[in-house]
């Protein structure tokens, strides 16, 4: 783990943000190509997902005005057929037509050829042979490592900058109607008492099963990215396995709530350079978090044997540190769980407290990121709360599919189990390694500079 960023660090942090930041899209867009100077490869919507039409009872923006309307209560029916997805939380095919379509249409000389990792019979990665402290792939679950030594590859999103910021988000979503009581509306009916955000990490294969769920979650203003189809160790995929993951998951968004995310999370936070390589080509920036509740782990429904007074701990201790002033290098990024009773009900019993003590915000809006979709209907509050008007002169203007080109810049066992527009080359925040300390006069003059371009990008 990294005690400082220099300012290169910094600046290649910032490219790697700018990409999520930069000419997000309508469903009806044009080609737009911007390039900067960061080595890191061109990043391409989807368009392999173009013609998948959305399924009906999506809102079509971000809840945002006064007069914005938050629904709770029952979940709406939803007319939605299964037909044509692989089988839930089972590994998706590589060989079917979509997957190989999606292949074909990626750079794979943009991939970095790095082993394709082993597990043992409990799934736990084999990292026996793998020099952690050279790290030449970056591997999260051998080093923590969230900024590559190849100046191609994106660093990932790992903690707020600023100090007292809590970016929010929930990993394993939606909690289908198996749970429960505790299924789906009951955190997102939660969230909406609190008047508060998150940034939901979603599993394809719980989207398809709960797709009324997904599409409230969208109604309601959280952020929703891809968390995997079956929810692998990912760099234990092949190239065509870590594809398949990310397509089927992708497709299940946007044709159940009509948006394509342009952010994903490992599972277990495992990731390496071909991994994010493969992401990155996907439209994907890679999210991880720097404070784990460890909350997948307590007892409950696909859980473990956590003590859920040790997770109360981990609460207690984050809220003391922020409140003495000790709490006092970056924010954060926290990962939790929608993953079964034992989650949300810690999940519903911290947060009141957490609010008291943090700025609680989606992990996007502590970047800035005010739109992460491809679709530029949808405009989020940036990280003084406001939502940005987007240009009615942007870059992007109007046809059929997301086609937009940008350029900018730990074992599973250990870790989880379940588990706006801006100018070309300019991000819009920066991305601090886990436990990192953010270099004060870089962030104060990054910020600057942000909301110069912010007046004439969003």
């Amino acid at each position: 783990m990294v005690n400082h960023l220099s300012i290169q660090s910094t600046v290649a942090l910032l490219m790697a943000v700018a990409a999520i930041t930069s000419n997000a899209q309508n469903t009806t867009a044009t080609t737009t190509t911007t390039s900067t100077s960061s080595g890191v490869p061109a990043q391409v919507s989807p368009a392999w997902l173009s013609d998948i039409v959305p399924i009906a009872g999506n809102v079509k923006e971000y809840p945002s005005g006064t007069n914005a309307t938050i629904p709770t209560g029952a979940l709406a029916t939803v007319n939605f057929t299964t037909t044509g997805y692989p089988e839930g939380w089972k590994s998706p095919s590589t060989t079917s037509a979509e997957v190989q379509a999606v292949v074909k249409a990626l750079d794979w000389t943009k991939v970095p050829s790095s082993a394709v990792r082993k597990a043992d019979s409990n799934g736990d990665l084999t990292m026996t042979g793998y020099d952690s402290n050279s790290d030449p792939d970056c591997w999260w679950s051998a080093s923590g490592c969230v900024k590559s030594k190849n100046a191609s590859i994106p660093a990932d999103v790992a903690a707020c900058p600023e100090v007292g910021d809590w970016g929010l988000t929930y990993d394993d979503g939606p909690l289908t109607a198996d749970a429960g009581t505790w299924a789906e509306p009951n955190l997102y009916d939660f969230l909406a008492k609190q008047n508060q955000k998150a940034g939901l990490f979603y599993i394809g294969s719980n989207v398809i099963a709960a797709p009324a769920a997904a599409q409230r979650a969208l109604a309601d203003g959280h952020t929703i990215c891809v968390h995997t189809w079956s929810h692998p160790a990912m760099t234990s995929q092949s190239n065509e396995a870590v594809v398949a993951e990310l397509y089927w998951t992708l497709r299940a968004i946007k044709e159940v709530t009509g948006v394509t995310s342009k952010c994903w999370r490992p599972p277990y936070g495992d990731v390496d350079d071909r991994v994010r390589a493969i992401a990155w080509q996907m439209g994907l920036t890679t999210v991880l978090w720097d404070e784990d509740t460890n909350d997948w782990n307590m007892p409950g429904d696909g859980g473990g044997n956590l003590s859920p007074s040790t997770v109360d701990g981990y609460f207690e201790d984050w809220i003391s540190a922020r409140k003495n002033g000790t709490d006092n290098k970056s924010g954060h990024i926290v990962l939790q769980h929608e993953l079964n009773n034992a989650t949300v009900s810690m999940a519903e019993k911290w947060l009141p407290q957490v609010q008291q003590a943090f700025n609680v915000v989606p992990w996007n809006q502590c970047f800035n990121i005010s739109q992460p979709y491809w679709e530029t209907s949808f405009v989020y509050p940036v990280s003084n709360g406001s939502t940005p008007a987007v240009a009615s002169s942007s870059a992007v203007s109007a046809v059929a599919a997301p086609t937009t080109t940008q350029s900018v810049q730990n074992s599973p066992s250990a870790s989880s189990a379940s588990s706006g527009s801006s100018a070309a080359g300019v991000a819009a925040a920066v991305s601090a390694g886990s436990r990192s300390t953010i270099i004060s006069n870089s962030i104060t003059a990054t910020l600057g500079m942000i909301a110069i371009v912010a007046a004439y990008t969003f």
